[in-house]
C-alpha cells in the first residue's frame, strides 16, 4: 500500500501557462446515435449485441451533450475550465469512414469549437476515441492497412475545416486499448479475440497517427500544436523473474508505441517476443518515416499501477490486469505472465490508488524522452456516488473519495513538474459521467453527476474543488472531514 505524504505546508501552484482542463468523449456523452446523419460505429453494434456491456447499455442516449451543447458549455465556463479536450465522432462526420464530409456533423463540432472560444476556454480535439465508423471495420477495421489512410482522409476533412480555431490536435486516444482490448481480448469493440490482429492494429493505428499529423499540419492555419494520447501502465515486478515480466509486458502496452512514435522503430525484443504470433510483416517499408512524426506534446493517461510476475504454470493464473475478461487476452505472446491482484484502497473500478506512480511515469518519460512536452491528458476515478438533497432542495453529491484522489495525484504531478518535468497541463477525467464503455452506466468518473432520467446535472464536490483549482492555479486543500 502506497505510504501517505505529509501535508505541504504552503499551496503548491501551477504556473500560468499550465492548462487545467476537462475531458470527454463523444461516445460516452453525445447521444443522437442516428441523428443527423450519424452512421453507426462499432461500439454502437457492440452495445447492441447481447451480453457485451452491463445490462445491456447502449450510448444511444448517454448524457445527451449533442442536445445540451450550450447548457454543457455554460457548465464548463462555471468551471472555470482553461482547456476543454473532446472527441470528434468519426461517423458523425463520415458516416462510412469514407467520402464527403456530413454537413450536420461538422456544423456540431464548429459550433463547439465556437461555444469554447467565445467562453475563453482551449479547445482540444481527440480525432479518434475509439468509435471506429462500422462500415470500415467490416472490412476488415484497424487489421486493414487502408484504414489508416482512411483515417488521414478523415483528418484533412476536419481540419479544413476547424483548422483555424483548435489550438491542440490530438490523433489517437490510448490506442493500446483500440487495439489489444478491440482485437485481442474483446473486451472493447469490435470485440475480436486475435493476438495476431490485435499486433496488425497497433501497426496500423500508429500508421494512422503519422499520415493524420502530416495531413493536419498541411491545412491548419492557426499553428496549432499536435500530439498522440498513450494510455502508460506503470509496471511493477514480483518474485523471481518478475523484472522479465515488467520487461515483456513493458514493450506490449507502452514501448510497441513510443517507440515509433518517438524514435521510429519497433523494438527488438518485442518482435522477438511475439513471433510465434506473427511475423510483422504487416510493416512495409517506408512505414515508420511516416510514423516517426514530430510531436508539440505527448498526452499521457493514467490511473493506477499494474502487478506483474512469471506464472509459475501450476497454480491457477491470476488476471487482475484492469481489464473485462471477455475471453481473450490483450497481452499476445504473453500467456506465462500473470497479473497481480493489488493492494488497497481502491476505486469503484477495483483499480488500486497510488499517486507515486503518476510521478514515477513523469520522471521515467522525461528521462526517456528528455525534449518532449508532456500533458497528462486523463487522471481520475469513479466510485459510487450518491445524489443527495439539500435543505433548500438544491441538489448535491458529496466525494471526498474523489477529492482525495484529485489531490494527491495533482500533488504527485506538481512534484514532477519541481523536478524538471516539462509538464504542459492537467486534464481530469471525465468532465460527467458518462457511458463507460464496457461497464455501461454503472460506473461514474464525472466531477459533474448525470440523472440518466432526467439529465439534469448536478456539481459534485469534486467540481467545486476543481473549479478552485482551475481558477486559481493553486491546489485548494483538503475540504474539513478529508484527510
Amino acid at each position: 500500500m502506497p505510504t501517505a505524504r505529509q501535508e505541504p505546508v504552503e499551496p503548491l501552484s501551477f504556473p500560468s501557462h499550465f492548462l487545467l482542463g476537462s475531458a470527454t468523449a463523444a461516445y460516452q456523452i453525445e447521444g443522437a446515435a442516428t441523428e443527423d446523419g450519424r452512421g453507426p460505429s462499432i461500439w454502437d453494434t457492440y452495445s447492441h449485441t447481447p451480453g457485451k456491456t452491463w445490462n445491456g447499455d447502449t450510448g444511444d442516449i448517454a448524457a445527451d451533450h449533442y442536445h445540451r451543447l450550450e447548457e454543457d458549455l455554460d457548465l464548463m465556463a462555471s468551471l472555470g475550465l482553461r482547456a476543454y479536450r473532446f472527441s470528434l465522432a468519426w461517423p458523425r462526420i463520415q458516416p462510412t469512414g469514407r467520402g464527403p464530409a456530413n454537413p450536420k456533423g461538422l456544423d456540431f463540432y464548429s459550433r463547439l469549437v465556437d461555444g469554447l472560444l467565445d467562453r475563453g476556454i482551449i479547445p482540444v480535439a481527440t480525432l479518434y476515441h475509439w468509435d471506429l465508423p462500422q462500415a470500415l471495420e467490416d472490412t476488415g477495421g484497424w487489421t486493414n492497412r487502408a484504414t489508416a489512410y482512411a483515417f488521414a482522409d478523415y483528418a484533412r476533412t476536419v481540419g479544413e475545416v476547424l483548422g483555424d480555431r483548435v489550438a491542440i490536435w490530438t490523433t489517437l486516444n490510448e490506442p493500446w486499448c483500440s487495439a489489444y482490448l478491440g482485437y485481442g481480448s474483446g473486451a472493447h469493440a469490435p470485440g475480436r479475440t486475435d493476438g495476431a490482429a490485435a499486433l496488425t492494429a497497433v501497426h496500423h493505428l500508429n500508421l494512422a497517427h503519422g499520415l493524420a499529423v502530416q495531413q493536419l499540419r498541411a491545412v491548419a492555419t492557426n499553428d496549432p500544436q499536435y500530439s498522440v494520447t498513450l494510455n502508460f501502465h506503470v509496471l511493477r515486478g514480483k518474485g523471481d523473474g518478475g523484472e522479465e515480466a515488467v520487461r515483456r509486458i513493458d514493450a506490449l502496452a507502452n514501448r510497441s508505441f513510443t517507440e515509433p512514435l518517438l524514435r521510429g522503430h519497433y523494438p527488438q525484443d518485442l518482435i522477438e517476443d511475439t513471433a510465434a504470433v506473427t511475423d510483422w510483416a504487416f510493416v512495409e517499408d517506408g512505414d515508420l518515416t511516416q510514423i516517426h512524426q514530430p510531436l508539440d506534446l505527448l498526452g499521457v493517461n493514467y490511473y493506477a499501477t499494474t502487478t506483474v510476475r512469471l506464472w509459475d504454470g501450476v497454480t491457477p493464473r491470476q488476471n487482475s490486469d484492469g481489464h473485462k475478461d471477455m475471453g481473450g487476452s490483450p497481452w499476445p505472446g504473453s500467456a506465462h505472465v500473470e497479473f497481480v491482484q493489488q493492494d488497497g484502497p481502491h476505486t469503484a473500478m477495483g483499480w488500486n490508488i497510488d499517486p507515486d506512480g503518476l510521478e514515477e511515469l513523469l520522471l521515467d518519460l522525461h528521462t526517456r524522452f528528455p525534449n518532449q512536452p508532456l500533458v497528462i491528458t486523463e487522471n481520475g476515478a469513479a466510485f459510487d456516488d450518491h445524489l443527495s438533497t439539500r435543505s433548500d432542495g438544491t441538489y448535491a453529491v458529496h466525494d471526498p473519495e474523489r477529492v482525495d484522489y484529485l489531490r494527491r495525484h495533482l500533488t504527485a504531478a506538481h512534484r514532477a513538474l519541481v523536478s524538471g518535468v516539462d509538464l504542459r497541463g492537467y486534464f481530469v477525467w471525465s468532465l460527467m459521467d458518462n457511458f463507460e464503455w464496457g461497464y455501461g452506466y454503472s460506473k461514474r468518473f464525472g466531477i459533474v453527476h448525470v440523472d440518466y432520467e432526467t439529465q439534469r446535472r448536478t456539481l459534485k464536490d469534486s467540481a467545486l474543488w476543481y473549479r478552485e483549482l482551475a481558477v486559481t492555479g493553486s491546489i485548494p486543500p483538503l475540504p474539513t472531514g478529508i484527510r
